[in-house]
């Protein structure tokens, strides 16, 4: 099946990344949320985004035009009836996210491959809440979307490999480069990224140094170009502890406990970047 329009749910910062990708890359995008005010705000950060490149002159004005007028909005899941591909980025939420998944497979036309853009739950799970789990996929982009180049593509057990093939056609349309990865919890970023936050977190909490000073010696004695606690706050600090419990529950190892730290932070409201507040302070 030819891949021409397809629907994006969530509008919201990886939602839009996407939808905004896949609309440069020639694609009609339905970009669906719950209400139309997070359409909105998500298509103003699309437009912010486009005209910055149009300032950097990387892209002409008409083109900026062009790409936001091949997303359309939409508010009702039923609207996957009329696109060929559908990739979910809801809230990291197994409950909303086997909610949206059983509407989509009765909307969706049989054949039509369901990708989640989870970041950590198993792509498995998703599946079976659907009468097509070969169709049922990860696609996995990266933060910020149009910025970063990986995808992970994770199978799940039932995944065909016409699935994973058309996907991994898809993401290099897209500009992306696709990298192969079989479902396991936090597939592979962030079995590796986020116990490094953690363990960052653990050196603050433990009083062995200030979190300015951790992200200095990050970035400055293994040439990261953000540490990890900067990237913490960006990434959500609700995100980093909802990842960590899904490594927690899913291998049963001590080293996965979220540190005491994360959670009493996130209790506080204090979730970075997005809240105004997590290990530093956003204006």
């Amino acid at each position: 099946m030819a891949i021409n329009r397809i629907m994006v749910i969530g509008a919201g910062q990886m939602g839009g990344g996407i939808a905004q990708v896949a609309a440069q890359s020639g694609l009609e995008v339905v970009l669906n949320d719950l209400k139309p005010e997070f359409i909105h705000r998500g298509l103003a950060v699309i437009a912010k985004n486009l005209s910055r490149s149009v300032e950097k002159e990387r892209i002409a004005v008409a083109e900026k035009e062009a790409i936001l007028g091949r997303i359309v909005p939409s508010t009702d899941l039923a609207d996957a009836a009329a696109v060929d591909f559908v990739v979910e980025a809801a809230s990291e939420n197994m409950e909303i996210k086997s909610g949206i998944f059983r509407a989509l497979d009765k909307a969706a036309r049989p054949g039509v491959i369901l990708a989640t853009n989870t970041s950590s739950l198993p792509i498995t799970e998703v599946a079976a809440v659907t009468s097509r789990p070969g169709s049922v996929i990860g696609m996995h982009f990266m933060n910020p979307v149009p910025v970063m180049p990986l995808v992970e593509v994770i199978r799940g057990i039932a995944t065909t490999d016409a699935t994973f093939a058309t996907v991994d056609a898809l993401a290099r349309a897209m500009g992306k480069t696709p990298v192969e990865v079989n479902d396991a919890p936090g597939f592979i970023s962030n079995r590796v990224l986020l116990p490094m936050i953690n363990e960052a977190i653990f050196c603050v909490y433990e009083g062995v140094a200030t979190p300015e000073a951790v992200d200095q010696v990050m970035k400055l004695g293994m040439n990261h170009p953000m540490g990890p606690l900067t990237l913490a706050d960006f990434i959500g600090l609700d995100t980093c502890l909802a990842i960590m419990e899904v490594l927690h529950e899913g291998f049963a190892d001590s080293k996965y406990r979220p540190c005491p730290l994360l959670r009493k932070m996130v209790k506080a409201g204090w979730l970075g970047k997005k809240s105004g507040k997590g290990f530093f302070e956003y204006a």
